[in-house]
C-alpha cells in the first residue's frame, strides 16, 4: 500500500493500484474508453496539475534552469495549498495507508515535471511514497 508516482502511459507496476492522471489536458488521439487500457489513468485529478497559466509560463520560461524551475516549484506549491487542492493531497495520502494508488503526468524526466512536487507534498503529509 502506498502511493507510486508514474509517467502516465507508461507500463503499470502491478502494486500500483488505481492510476490517477494529475494533468491539465486528456491525452491526444485516444479516445476516453481506452484511457485505460493503454496506461494513462483511471480517473482524471486535473485539481492537482498547474493552472493552465502556471504551465503556459514555464514553456514561456523553459522551466530548464534552476532558477525557472524553483520560481515554477514555489508557484505550484501555492497552488496546491489552496484548500481543495490541500484537502484532495491530504485524502490521497491518507489513503496511501490503506490501498496503493498512483499519480503520474506525461513528462519523462520527474525532476522537471510537477509530479516531482507532488511527491514531496505528499510525504510532507505522512503518505507512504514509492
Amino acid at each position: 500500500m502506498a502511493v507510486h508516482i508514474v509517467q502516465l502511459g507508461s507500463p503499470r507496476h502491478p502494486d500500483e493500484g488505481l492510476r490517477l492522471g494529475t494533468v491539465r489536458r486528456p491525452p491526444r488521439g485516444v479516445p476516453k474508453a481506452e484511457f485505460a487500457s493503454r496506461d494513462f489513468y483511471d480517473v482524471w485529478q486535473p485539481l492537482l496539475s498547474p493552472s493552465a497559466e502556471l504551465v503556459a509560463e514555464a514553456k514561456a520560461k523553459a522551466a530548464q534552469d534552476a532558477k525557472a524551475w524553483e520560481v515554477f516549484r514555489r508557484k505550484f506549491k501555492a497552488e496546491m495549498s489552496q484548500p481543495t487542492a490541500s484537502q484532495l493531497l491530504d485524502l490521497l495520502a491518507a489513503l496511501s495507508h490503506r490501498t496503493s494508488l498512483a499519480v503520474g503526468c506525461y513528462c519523462e524526466d520527474e525532476a522537471h515535471c510537477h509530479r516531482s512536487v507532488l511527491r514531496e507534498l505528499l510525504e510532507a503529509r505522512g503518505a507512504k511514497v514509492i
